[in-house]
Protein backbone atom coordinates (compact mmCIF):
# COMPACT_ATOMS: atom_id res chain seq x y z
CA UNK A 1 0.00 0.00 0.00
CA UNK A 2 1.55 3.48 -1.00
CA UNK A 3 -0.15 6.53 0.77
CA UNK A 4 -0.38 9.58 -1.51
CA UNK A 5 -0.18 13.22 0.01
CA UNK A 6 -2.40 14.91 -2.38
CA UNK A 7 -2.38 18.15 -0.65
CA UNK A 8 -4.35 19.94 -3.44
CA UNK A 9 -2.29 21.80 -6.23
CA UNK A 10 -0.95 20.59 -9.55
CA UNK A 11 -1.39 16.57 -11.24
CA UNK A 12 -0.96 13.94 -9.25
CA UNK A 13 -3.25 11.51 -11.28
CA UNK A 14 -0.28 10.97 -13.08
CA UNK A 15 1.49 9.47 -9.75
CA UNK A 16 -1.47 7.32 -9.39
CA UNK A 17 -1.97 5.90 -12.59
CA UNK A 18 1.70 5.07 -13.01
CA UNK A 19 1.26 3.19 -9.28
CA UNK A 20 -1.79 1.35 -9.87
CA UNK A 21 -0.08 0.36 -13.46
CA UNK A 22 3.00 -1.20 -11.47
CA UNK A 23 0.12 -3.44 -9.38
CA UNK A 24 0.09 -0.92 -6.34
CA UNK A 25 -2.78 0.29 -4.24
CA UNK A 26 -3.14 3.75 -3.27
CA UNK A 27 -4.37 5.07 0.02
CA UNK A 28 -4.83 9.06 -0.02
CA UNK A 29 -3.97 11.22 2.84
CA UNK A 30 -7.24 12.84 4.29
CA UNK A 31 -6.07 13.85 8.02
CA UNK A 32 -2.36 13.98 9.31
CA UNK A 33 -3.08 10.84 11.30
CA UNK A 34 -2.72 8.82 7.61
CA UNK A 35 1.02 9.87 7.71
CA UNK A 36 1.94 8.34 11.04
CA UNK A 37 -0.31 5.29 9.39
CA UNK A 38 1.20 4.95 5.85
CA UNK A 39 3.62 1.84 5.37
CA UNK A 40 5.14 3.94 2.64
CA UNK A 41 4.66 7.46 1.88
CA UNK A 42 5.04 9.61 -1.81
CA UNK A 43 4.75 13.16 -1.75
CA UNK A 44 4.48 14.61 -5.52
CA UNK A 45 4.84 18.33 -4.55
CA UNK A 46 3.79 20.70 -7.73
CA UNK A 47 3.38 24.01 -7.92
CA UNK A 48 4.93 27.26 -5.90
CA UNK A 49 7.04 26.23 -3.12
CA UNK A 50 5.31 28.95 -0.28
CA UNK A 51 1.82 27.75 -1.33
CA UNK A 52 2.65 24.34 -0.77
CA UNK A 53 4.16 25.39 2.89
CA UNK A 54 1.13 26.89 3.50
CA UNK A 55 -0.96 24.15 2.32
CA UNK A 56 0.81 21.63 5.16
CA UNK A 57 0.32 23.98 7.88
CA UNK A 58 -2.53 24.53 7.32
CA UNK A 59 -3.64 20.87 7.33
CA UNK A 60 -1.59 20.52 9.94
CA UNK A 61 0.45 17.70 8.22
CA UNK A 62 4.55 19.34 8.95
CA UNK A 63 4.53 17.95 12.69
CA UNK A 64 3.02 14.33 11.42
CA UNK A 65 5.65 14.49 8.38
CA UNK A 66 8.70 15.60 10.44
CA UNK A 67 8.12 12.35 12.71
CA UNK A 68 7.31 10.04 10.03
CA UNK A 69 11.03 11.22 8.46
CA UNK A 70 13.03 11.16 11.86
CA UNK A 71 11.57 7.78 11.83
CA UNK A 72 13.50 6.99 8.83
CA UNK A 73 10.48 5.46 7.24
CA UNK A 74 9.81 4.69 3.68
CA UNK A 75 9.53 8.64 1.58
CA UNK A 76 9.42 9.57 -1.81
CA UNK A 77 9.73 12.92 -2.18
CA UNK A 78 9.07 14.76 -6.10
CA UNK A 79 10.36 18.25 -6.79
CA UNK A 80 8.49 20.18 -4.19
CA UNK A 81 8.26 17.16 -1.93
CA UNK A 82 11.75 17.18 -2.19
CA UNK A 83 12.58 20.83 -1.83
CA UNK A 84 9.96 20.19 1.59
CA UNK A 85 12.52 18.37 3.34
CA UNK A 86 15.16 21.70 3.74
CA UNK A 87 14.82 24.18 5.78
CA UNK A 88 13.16 26.46 3.36
CA UNK A 89 13.10 28.47 0.07
CA UNK A 90 13.45 31.76 -1.82
CA UNK A 91 10.23 31.36 -3.31
CA UNK A 92 8.57 31.63 -0.02
CA UNK A 93 7.94 34.90 1.44
CA UNK A 94 6.26 33.83 4.43
CA UNK A 95 6.76 32.47 8.05
CA UNK A 96 5.35 29.31 7.45
CA UNK A 97 7.62 26.47 9.00
CA UNK A 98 9.10 23.68 6.61
CA UNK A 99 10.53 20.25 7.47
CA UNK A 100 13.67 20.96 8.25
CA UNK A 101 15.12 16.80 7.79
CA UNK A 102 18.41 17.95 6.20
CA UNK A 103 20.07 21.62 6.04
CA UNK A 104 20.24 24.25 3.26
CA UNK A 105 18.21 26.02 1.55
CA UNK A 106 16.19 26.01 -2.00
CA UNK A 107 17.66 28.89 -4.57
CA UNK A 108 16.56 30.04 -7.85
CA UNK A 109 18.89 29.35 -11.02
CA UNK A 110 21.04 31.73 -11.57
CA UNK A 111 22.25 31.04 -14.93
CA UNK A 112 22.14 32.56 -18.84
CA UNK A 113 20.41 29.71 -19.61
CA UNK A 114 17.04 29.85 -19.96
CA UNK A 115 14.96 29.47 -16.75
CA UNK A 116 12.13 27.01 -16.18
CA UNK A 117 14.51 24.42 -16.78
CA UNK A 118 12.26 22.27 -18.60
CA UNK A 119 12.62 18.92 -20.23
CA UNK A 120 14.70 15.64 -20.35
CA UNK A 121 18.13 15.91 -18.72
CA UNK A 122 20.71 13.31 -17.58
CA UNK A 123 21.82 12.44 -14.00
CA UNK A 124 25.49 12.08 -12.47
CA UNK A 125 25.01 9.33 -9.87
CA UNK A 126 26.98 9.51 -6.63
CA UNK A 127 25.79 6.58 -4.87
CA UNK A 128 24.84 3.17 -5.54
CA UNK A 129 21.14 3.32 -4.47
CA UNK A 130 18.46 0.72 -5.16
CA UNK A 131 16.03 3.10 -6.40
CA UNK A 132 18.43 2.86 -10.10
CA UNK A 133 18.41 -0.92 -10.27
CA UNK A 134 17.82 -1.99 -13.90
CA UNK A 135 18.38 1.70 -15.38
CA UNK A 136 20.56 2.42 -17.71
CA UNK A 137 23.31 4.96 -16.85
CA UNK A 138 22.83 7.43 -19.70
CA UNK A 139 18.97 7.23 -18.73
CA UNK A 140 17.38 10.75 -18.85
CA UNK A 141 14.58 12.16 -16.65
CA UNK A 142 12.00 14.98 -17.14
CA UNK A 143 13.02 18.43 -15.70
CA UNK A 144 10.14 21.55 -15.16
CA UNK A 145 11.57 23.61 -11.90
CA UNK A 146 12.97 27.14 -11.67
CA UNK A 147 14.58 26.42 -7.80
CA UNK A 148 16.83 23.72 -6.95
CA UNK A 149 17.89 22.44 -3.65
CA UNK A 150 21.17 23.58 -1.67
CA UNK A 151 22.32 20.84 0.66
CA UNK A 152 24.61 22.39 3.74
CA UNK A 153 26.32 18.82 4.41
CA UNK A 154 25.60 16.85 1.21
CA UNK A 155 26.06 13.32 2.74
CA UNK A 156 22.44 12.65 1.44
CA UNK A 157 23.06 13.82 -2.57
CA UNK A 158 22.04 10.86 -4.76
CA UNK A 159 22.23 12.63 -7.72
CA UNK A 160 23.21 15.89 -9.63
CA UNK A 161 22.41 17.23 -12.81
CA UNK A 162 24.40 20.06 -14.74
CA UNK A 163 22.68 23.20 -16.01
CA UNK A 164 24.21 26.05 -16.38
CA UNK A 165 26.57 24.82 -13.52
CA UNK A 166 25.97 21.49 -11.85
CA UNK A 167 23.50 21.57 -8.92
CA UNK A 168 21.90 19.04 -7.14
CA UNK A 169 19.20 16.93 -8.70
CA UNK A 170 18.26 13.81 -6.26
CA UNK A 171 18.64 13.09 -2.49
CA UNK A 172 19.13 9.70 -0.44
CA UNK A 173 19.56 8.94 2.79
CA UNK A 174 18.41 6.04 4.49
CA UNK A 175 14.89 5.54 3.63
CA UNK A 176 14.63 8.86 2.66
CA UNK A 177 14.67 9.50 -0.92
CA UNK A 178 13.87 12.68 -3.29
CA UNK A 179 13.98 13.60 -7.11
CA UNK A 180 13.76 17.38 -8.00
CA UNK A 181 12.95 15.27 -11.87
CA UNK A 182 9.65 13.86 -12.29
CA UNK A 183 9.56 9.98 -12.27
CA UNK A 184 6.06 9.73 -13.26
CA UNK A 185 6.74 12.38 -16.24
CA UNK A 186 9.43 9.95 -17.88
CA UNK A 187 8.77 7.51 -19.46
CA UNK A 188 9.83 4.00 -18.75
CA UNK A 189 12.36 4.30 -17.06
CA UNK A 190 10.76 6.70 -14.32
CA UNK A 191 7.97 4.11 -13.83
CA UNK A 192 10.80 1.73 -13.57
CA UNK A 193 12.27 4.03 -10.96
CA UNK A 194 8.74 4.03 -8.67
CA UNK A 195 8.47 0.46 -9.23
CA UNK A 196 12.10 0.34 -7.07
CA UNK A 197 10.81 2.12 -4.24
CA UNK A 198 7.11 0.17 -4.31
CA UNK A 199 8.81 -2.97 -4.35
CA UNK A 200 12.41 -2.82 -3.26
CA UNK A 201 12.56 -4.24 0.30
CA UNK A 202 15.92 -2.55 1.62
CA UNK A 203 15.72 1.11 -0.10
CA UNK A 204 19.55 1.78 1.32
CA UNK A 205 22.40 3.31 -0.65
CA UNK A 206 25.52 0.46 -0.99
CA UNK A 207 28.05 2.78 -1.38
CA UNK A 208 29.35 5.71 -3.61
CA UNK A 209 29.71 5.64 -7.26
CA UNK A 210 30.76 8.41 -9.85
CA UNK A 211 28.69 7.83 -13.24
CA UNK A 212 28.21 10.92 -15.32
CA UNK A 213 25.63 11.89 -18.01
CA UNK A 214 24.85 13.29 -20.80
CA UNK A 215 23.24 17.07 -20.72
CA UNK A 216 19.98 18.62 -21.49
CA UNK A 217 17.99 17.03 -24.74
CA UNK A 218 15.93 19.13 -27.16
CA UNK A 219 12.25 18.20 -26.96
CA UNK A 220 10.37 16.97 -30.13
CA UNK A 221 6.34 17.73 -28.94
CA UNK A 222 3.95 16.07 -31.14
CA UNK A 223 0.10 18.48 -31.11
CA UNK A 224 -2.71 17.63 -31.20
CA UNK A 225 -5.57 19.80 -32.81
CA UNK A 226 -8.71 18.56 -31.34
CA UNK A 227 -12.22 19.67 -32.13
CA UNK A 228 -16.10 18.49 -32.48
CA UNK A 229 -16.88 17.79 -36.04
CA UNK A 230 -19.51 18.16 -37.88
CA UNK A 231 -21.02 15.38 -36.57
CA UNK A 232 -20.30 15.82 -32.83
CA UNK A 233 -17.36 13.51 -32.50
CA UNK A 234 -14.22 14.56 -30.89
CA UNK A 235 -11.38 14.44 -33.51
CA UNK A 236 -7.85 15.09 -33.98
CA UNK A 237 -7.78 17.69 -37.15
CA UNK A 238 -5.14 19.65 -38.58
CA UNK A 239 -5.69 23.23 -40.26
CA UNK A 240 -3.58 24.74 -43.31
CA UNK A 241 -2.60 28.61 -42.43
CA UNK A 242 -5.38 27.13 -39.71
CA UNK A 243 -8.11 26.20 -41.63
CA UNK A 244 -9.21 22.82 -40.59
CA UNK A 245 -12.02 22.19 -43.67
CA UNK A 246 -11.32 19.89 -46.42
CA UNK A 247 -14.36 20.04 -48.95
CA UNK A 248 -16.21 21.38 -46.24
CA UNK A 249 -15.88 19.07 -43.90
CA UNK A 250 -13.36 18.99 -40.53
CA UNK A 251 -10.35 16.89 -41.02
CA UNK A 252 -10.21 13.89 -38.97
CA UNK A 253 -6.57 12.69 -38.60
CA UNK A 254 -7.52 10.15 -35.71
CA UNK A 255 -9.11 9.91 -31.46
CA UNK A 256 -6.92 12.39 -29.26
CA UNK A 257 -6.50 9.40 -26.44
CA UNK A 258 -5.35 6.78 -29.38
CA UNK A 259 -2.76 9.37 -31.25
CA UNK A 260 -1.47 10.43 -27.56
CA UNK A 261 -0.37 6.62 -26.72
CA UNK A 262 0.92 6.59 -29.98
CA UNK A 263 2.95 9.37 -29.99
CA UNK A 264 4.30 7.84 -26.23
CA UNK A 265 5.17 4.87 -27.57
CA UNK A 266 6.94 6.30 -30.77
CA UNK A 267 9.20 8.43 -28.83
CA UNK A 268 7.32 11.99 -28.26
CA UNK A 269 9.19 14.32 -25.56
CA UNK A 270 5.96 15.81 -24.69
CA UNK A 271 2.22 15.91 -26.01
CA UNK A 272 0.51 18.87 -26.08
CA UNK A 273 -3.42 19.16 -27.08
CA UNK A 274 -4.97 22.01 -28.02
CA UNK A 275 -9.07 22.26 -27.78
CA UNK A 276 -10.09 24.36 -30.84
CA UNK A 277 -13.88 24.10 -30.42
CA UNK A 278 -15.75 26.97 -29.75
CA UNK A 279 -17.41 27.05 -26.21
CA UNK A 280 -20.81 27.22 -26.29
CA UNK A 281 -21.12 27.76 -22.04
CA UNK A 282 -18.51 26.73 -19.99
CA UNK A 283 -14.94 24.67 -20.45
CA UNK A 284 -15.59 22.48 -17.37
CA UNK A 285 -18.96 21.44 -19.14
CA UNK A 286 -16.49 20.36 -22.22
CA UNK A 287 -16.32 16.56 -20.49
CA UNK A 288 -14.46 15.64 -23.00
CA UNK A 289 -11.86 17.12 -23.51
CA UNK A 290 -11.52 16.49 -19.40
CA UNK A 291 -12.11 12.72 -20.17
CA UNK A 292 -9.32 12.57 -23.03
CA UNK A 293 -6.87 14.28 -20.43
CA UNK A 294 -8.08 11.31 -18.22
CA UNK A 295 -7.81 8.17 -20.45
CA UNK A 296 -4.52 9.65 -21.78
CA UNK A 297 -2.43 10.02 -18.74
CA UNK A 298 -3.51 6.38 -17.47
CA UNK A 299 -0.73 4.96 -20.32
CA UNK A 300 1.26 8.49 -21.48
CA UNK A 301 4.07 9.08 -19.11
CA UNK A 302 5.48 12.05 -20.46
CA UNK A 303 4.20 15.45 -19.68
CA UNK A 304 1.05 16.79 -21.15
CA UNK A 305 0.11 20.58 -22.21
CA UNK A 306 -3.79 21.52 -22.36
CA UNK A 307 -5.00 24.99 -24.11
CA UNK A 308 -8.27 26.37 -24.71
CA UNK A 309 -10.29 28.18 -22.98
CA UNK A 310 -8.17 28.97 -19.83
CA UNK A 311 -9.93 32.00 -18.43
CA UNK A 312 -12.77 33.91 -16.53
CA UNK A 313 -16.48 32.85 -17.50
CA UNK A 314 -19.93 33.46 -16.39
CA UNK A 315 -22.28 30.72 -17.35
CA UNK A 316 -25.83 30.56 -18.84
CA UNK A 317 -26.95 30.06 -14.96
CA UNK A 318 -25.06 33.13 -13.94
CA UNK A 319 -22.39 31.69 -11.98
CA UNK A 320 -18.67 32.69 -12.33
CA UNK A 321 -15.39 30.53 -12.78
CA UNK A 322 -11.61 32.19 -12.73
CA UNK A 323 -9.13 31.07 -14.75
CA UNK A 324 -7.85 29.30 -11.98
CA UNK A 325 -10.89 27.39 -11.41
CA UNK A 326 -10.67 25.92 -14.66
CA UNK A 327 -7.05 25.15 -14.93
CA UNK A 328 -7.12 23.29 -11.72
CA UNK A 329 -9.71 20.99 -13.05
CA UNK A 330 -7.22 20.53 -16.29
CA UNK A 331 -4.46 19.89 -14.09
CA UNK A 332 -6.56 17.14 -11.40
CA UNK A 333 -7.42 15.33 -14.88
CA UNK A 334 -3.86 14.73 -15.64
CA UNK A 335 -2.83 18.29 -17.57
CA UNK A 336 0.92 19.12 -16.48
CA UNK A 337 0.62 22.95 -17.94
CA UNK A 338 -1.60 24.95 -19.50
CA UNK A 339 -1.42 26.87 -22.80
CA UNK A 340 -3.10 30.07 -22.56
CA UNK A 341 -3.69 31.89 -26.42
CA UNK A 342 -6.10 34.76 -27.28
CA UNK A 343 -6.25 35.38 -23.69
CA UNK A 344 -2.90 36.21 -23.40
CA UNK A 345 -3.28 38.80 -25.71
CA UNK A 346 -5.80 41.08 -24.04
CA UNK A 347 -4.08 40.58 -20.71
CA UNK A 348 -0.46 41.95 -22.15
CA UNK A 349 -2.21 44.64 -23.94
CA UNK A 350 -3.91 45.97 -20.73
CA UNK A 351 -0.15 45.37 -18.82
CA UNK A 352 1.41 47.55 -21.60
CA UNK A 353 -1.49 50.34 -21.20
CA UNK A 354 -0.79 50.55 -17.52
CA UNK A 355 2.39 48.87 -16.32
CA UNK A 356 1.18 47.47 -13.76
CA UNK A 357 0.64 43.56 -12.37
CA UNK A 358 -2.86 43.52 -11.27
CA UNK A 359 -2.69 39.73 -9.43
CA UNK A 360 -6.16 38.69 -11.08
CA UNK A 361 -4.77 37.47 -14.88
CA UNK A 362 -5.04 33.89 -15.69
CA UNK A 363 -1.43 33.95 -16.48
CA UNK A 364 -0.60 35.59 -12.80
CA UNK A 365 -3.47 33.59 -10.81
CA UNK A 366 -2.14 30.34 -12.34
CA UNK A 367 1.82 30.56 -11.92
CA UNK A 368 1.06 31.95 -8.22
CA UNK A 369 -0.78 28.57 -7.35
CA UNK A 370 1.12 25.96 -9.81
CA UNK A 371 4.46 28.00 -10.39
CA UNK A 372 5.24 29.30 -13.55
CA UNK A 373 6.50 26.31 -15.37
CA UNK A 374 2.55 25.60 -15.50
CA UNK A 375 1.64 28.43 -17.60
CA UNK A 376 2.46 28.30 -21.67
CA UNK A 377 1.75 31.10 -24.02
CA UNK A 378 0.63 30.23 -27.55
CA UNK A 379 1.47 32.98 -29.93
CA UNK A 380 -0.35 32.96 -33.45
CA UNK A 381 1.36 35.66 -35.40
CA UNK A 382 1.82 36.83 -38.69
CA UNK A 383 4.09 38.43 -40.92
CA UNK A 384 3.27 42.17 -41.56
CA UNK A 385 6.25 43.81 -44.37
CA UNK A 386 7.14 47.24 -43.73
CA UNK A 387 10.18 49.48 -46.03
CA UNK A 388 11.55 50.65 -43.23
CA UNK A 389 11.49 50.17 -39.24
CA UNK A 390 10.44 53.74 -39.40
CA UNK A 391 6.91 52.35 -40.93
CA UNK A 392 6.50 50.49 -37.57
CA UNK A 393 7.94 52.17 -34.93
CA UNK A 394 5.91 50.88 -31.99
CA UNK A 395 6.63 47.99 -32.65
CA UNK A 396 10.11 45.05 -32.96
CA UNK A 397 11.23 45.19 -36.37
CA UNK A 398 13.25 42.84 -38.06
CA UNK A 399 15.45 42.85 -41.26
CA UNK A 400 13.96 39.57 -43.31
CA UNK A 401 16.29 37.37 -45.79
CA UNK A 402 12.68 36.92 -47.47
CA UNK A 403 11.89 40.10 -49.61
CA UNK A 404 7.64 40.88 -49.42
CA UNK A 405 5.25 41.50 -51.98
CA UNK A 406 6.38 44.70 -52.84
CA UNK A 407 10.21 44.69 -52.37
CA UNK A 408 9.88 45.10 -48.34
CA UNK A 409 12.95 44.34 -46.54
CA UNK A 410 11.99 44.16 -42.96
CA UNK A 411 8.91 42.96 -41.06
CA UNK A 412 7.00 42.66 -37.99
CA UNK A 413 4.84 40.04 -36.49
CA UNK A 414 1.68 40.78 -35.55
CA UNK A 415 -0.70 38.67 -33.11
CA UNK A 416 -3.83 37.41 -33.71
CA UNK A 417 -6.51 36.35 -31.81
CA UNK A 418 -9.43 33.47 -32.26
CA UNK A 419 -7.34 31.47 -34.18
CA UNK A 420 -6.08 33.79 -36.36
CA UNK A 421 -9.19 35.73 -37.54
CA UNK A 422 -8.49 38.73 -35.80
CA UNK A 423 -5.66 40.74 -35.57
CA UNK A 424 -4.44 43.07 -32.58
CA UNK A 425 -1.78 45.75 -32.98
CA UNK A 426 0.41 43.82 -30.97
CA UNK A 427 4.15 42.36 -31.50
CA UNK A 428 4.80 38.94 -30.94
CA UNK A 429 8.22 40.12 -29.14
CA UNK A 430 6.00 42.43 -27.03
CA UNK A 431 3.37 39.81 -25.96
CA UNK A 432 6.50 37.22 -25.15
CA UNK A 433 7.87 39.73 -22.62
CA UNK A 434 4.74 41.50 -21.19
CA UNK A 435 3.65 37.52 -20.55
CA UNK A 436 7.45 36.66 -19.06
CA UNK A 437 6.75 39.15 -16.65
CA UNK A 438 3.56 38.56 -15.70
CA UNK A 439 4.72 34.98 -14.79
CA UNK A 440 4.72 32.79 -17.82
CA UNK A 441 6.80 30.14 -17.98
CA UNK A 442 7.50 28.98 -21.88
CA UNK A 443 6.52 30.24 -25.61
CA UNK A 444 5.07 28.40 -27.87
CA UNK A 445 5.09 30.12 -30.92
CA UNK A 446 3.32 29.14 -33.69
CA UNK A 447 3.46 31.48 -37.29
CA UNK A 448 0.08 31.64 -39.04
CA UNK A 449 2.33 32.15 -42.77
CA UNK A 450 4.49 28.76 -42.20
CA UNK A 451 1.62 27.29 -41.13
CA UNK A 452 0.30 23.59 -42.91
CA UNK A 453 3.16 24.67 -45.65
CA UNK A 454 5.75 21.98 -44.79
CA UNK A 455 8.20 24.96 -45.90
CA UNK A 456 10.15 24.56 -42.10
CA UNK A 457 10.11 26.97 -39.19
CA UNK A 458 10.14 30.62 -38.71
CA UNK A 459 14.26 31.19 -38.11
CA UNK A 460 13.96 34.53 -38.10
CA UNK A 461 10.63 34.74 -35.66
CA UNK A 462 11.96 32.33 -33.49
CA UNK A 463 15.44 33.98 -33.36
CA UNK A 464 13.73 37.39 -32.43
CA UNK A 465 11.21 36.07 -29.64
CA UNK A 466 14.07 34.12 -28.05
CA UNK A 467 16.67 36.78 -28.05
CA UNK A 468 14.01 38.77 -26.02
CA UNK A 469 12.76 36.62 -23.54
CA UNK A 470 14.82 34.34 -20.85
CA UNK A 471 11.99 31.74 -20.73
CA UNK A 472 12.50 28.41 -23.04
CA UNK A 473 10.45 28.92 -26.68
CA UNK A 474 8.60 25.91 -28.38
CA UNK A 475 9.03 26.51 -32.14
CA UNK A 476 5.88 25.90 -34.13
CA UNK A 477 4.39 25.93 -37.47
CA UNK A 478 5.91 24.79 -41.24
CA UNK A 479 7.58 20.83 -40.24
CA UNK A 480 8.05 19.20 -43.27
CA UNK A 481 10.88 16.98 -42.77
CA UNK A 482 13.81 16.10 -40.51
CA UNK A 483 16.25 18.74 -41.91
CA UNK A 484 13.72 21.20 -40.70
CA UNK A 485 14.21 19.95 -37.04
CA UNK A 486 18.26 20.01 -37.75
CA UNK A 487 17.73 23.83 -39.00
CA UNK A 488 15.77 25.13 -36.13
CA UNK A 489 18.20 23.58 -33.56
CA UNK A 490 21.21 24.26 -35.19
CA UNK A 491 19.92 28.13 -36.09
CA UNK A 492 17.67 29.46 -33.20
CA UNK A 493 18.25 28.90 -29.42
CA UNK A 494 14.81 27.06 -29.28
CA UNK A 495 14.72 24.83 -26.65
CA UNK A 496 11.34 22.47 -28.64
CA UNK A 497 10.00 21.88 -31.86
CA UNK A 498 6.55 20.95 -32.52
CA UNK A 499 5.10 19.47 -35.32
CA UNK A 500 1.45 18.29 -35.91
CA UNK A 501 0.30 16.92 -39.64
CA UNK A 502 3.24 15.32 -40.53
CA UNK A 503 3.13 12.81 -37.38
CA UNK A 504 -0.39 12.63 -37.94
CA UNK A 505 -0.06 11.34 -41.47
CA UNK A 506 2.93 9.20 -40.95
CA UNK A 507 4.99 11.66 -43.26
CA UNK A 508 7.78 11.49 -41.21
CA UNK A 509 7.77 9.86 -37.85
CA UNK A 510 8.79 11.10 -34.93
CA UNK A 511 11.57 8.13 -34.40
CA UNK A 512 12.93 8.98 -37.56
CA UNK A 513 13.46 12.91 -36.49
CA UNK A 514 15.06 12.03 -33.52
CA UNK A 515 17.46 9.23 -34.81
CA UNK A 516 18.20 11.96 -37.60
CA UNK A 517 19.34 14.67 -34.88
CA UNK A 518 21.28 12.15 -33.25
CA UNK A 519 23.63 11.84 -36.42
CA UNK A 520 23.61 15.45 -36.16
CA UNK A 521 25.32 15.63 -33.07
CA UNK A 522 21.70 17.23 -31.84
CA UNK A 523 21.10 15.80 -28.26
CA UNK A 524 17.81 14.16 -28.00
CA UNK A 525 16.32 11.27 -25.41
CA UNK A 526 16.95 8.17 -26.73
CA UNK A 527 13.59 6.09 -27.06
CA UNK A 528 14.94 2.54 -28.13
Amino acid sequence: MITLLDYGAGNVRSVANAVEKLGGKIKSVTQPSDILDAEKLLFPGVGNYESMIRILNEKQYIKPLREYLKADRPFFGICLGMQALYEGSEEDFSNNESLCIFKGRVKQFRTNLAVPHIGWNGVNIKKDSPIFHNIKPDTKFYFVHSYHIVPEEGSEILTSTNYGYEFVSSVHKGNIIGTQFHPEKSGESGIKLLENFIYQKDLTPKGSVNIKSKGLSKRVIACLDVRTNDQGDLVVTKGDQYDVREKGDVRNLGKPVELAKRYYQEGADEITFLNITGFRDFPLKDMPMIDVLKKTSKNVFVPLTIGGGIRDYTDSNGKTYTALDVAAEYFRSGADKISIGSDAVYIAEDYLKTQKKTGTSSIEQISNVYGNQAVVISVDPKRVYVNSPEDAKKHHVIKTKFVGPNNENYCWYQCTVQGGRKIRDLDAVALAKACQDLGAGEILLNCIDKDGTNSGFDLELINAVRNAVSIPVIASSGAGCEDHFVDVFENTSAEAALAAGIFHRKEVPIQDVKTYLQEKNIEVRATI
